[in-house]
């Protein structure tokens, strides 16, 4: 059973009642709250996801996000009657990860609450064998990635990344000898709900990083392929 702890927003009781007991039956460990006081008073670091409606009476879903991330880069998921795109945006602008609009299916919600505390398990996960300075570089082996900015070196010299290919070499360099699958590498990095036709994009992304990163990306040291389960990152420990 899943250990994760969620907590519900929402001011309708019904709501928040039938995604309390489907979230229940599925191992999670459930919060409520009925409105956004009552959320940011009860807010502590053993949530994994919060469940946000935008509509609630008094402070509003959207200033309630705006306040979590003050101190907090915990998923949060916006659910709302309005699902106009410009709708959208404003909650992703103030700091949602995802937003599902009324009403919806649950099995639509328990594929959204997963992606996150996948997204959340990984970047939350510790980060070894790695030395990180004040200015949020990190070293690994002979490559470096500023992770305020995107912009990697290796031996000294920048390379040129797109910004997928950047975002999938920070995912993995902070996480070595993790094994990531393709499900966590496309809903981490591309923010969307894997398909397994997105693999063969994965792949062509991670051969055209390979031939950036690696001295010879036929014989890969960095990225390596784990047969049946994804890729994993590793330290060149060559002597040069």
């Amino acid at each position: 059973m899943s250990s994760n702890v969620i907590m519900i927003v929402e001011d309708d009781e019904a709501i928040r009642e039938g995604i309390r007991i489907l979230l229940g039956g599925e191992g999670y460990t459930v919060l409520e709250a009925a409105s956004g006081e009552d959320a940011l008073r009860n807010m502590n670091d053993a949530v994994d996801l919060v469940i946000l409606d935008i509509m609630l009476p008094g402070i509003s879903g959207l200033k309630v996000c705006e306040e979590l991330r003050k101190t907090s880069n915990v998923p949060v998921l916006f659910l709302t009657a309005k699902s106009q795109e410009s709708d959208k945006t404003i909650g992703l602008t103030a700091g949602g990860d995802d937003y599902l609009a009324k009403p919806f299916s649950y099995a639509e919600l328990i594929a959204r609450v997963k992606a996150q505390l996948r997204r959340y398990v990984v970047y939350r996960g510790k980060k070894q064998n790695l030395s990180m300075s004040t200015d949020q570089t990190l070293t690994s082996g002979r490559l470096k990635i500023a992770l305020d900015r995107n912009e990697v070196w290796k031996d000294g010299e920048p390379l040129d990344l797109t910004e997928i290919e950047y975002k999938i070499l920070a995912l993995m360099m902070q996480h070595p000898q993790r094994i990531f699958s393709a499900n966590v590498i496309y809903e981490t990095v591309w923010n969307e709900m894997y398909t397994y036709s997105a693999n063969s994009t994965i792949m062509v992304h991670i051969r055209k990083l390979r031939t950036k990163i690696e001295d010879d990306p036929q014989n890969p040291v960095y990225i390596k392929n784990v047969w049946g389960k994804g890729y994993r990152y590793e330290e060149d420990k060559r002597n040069f």
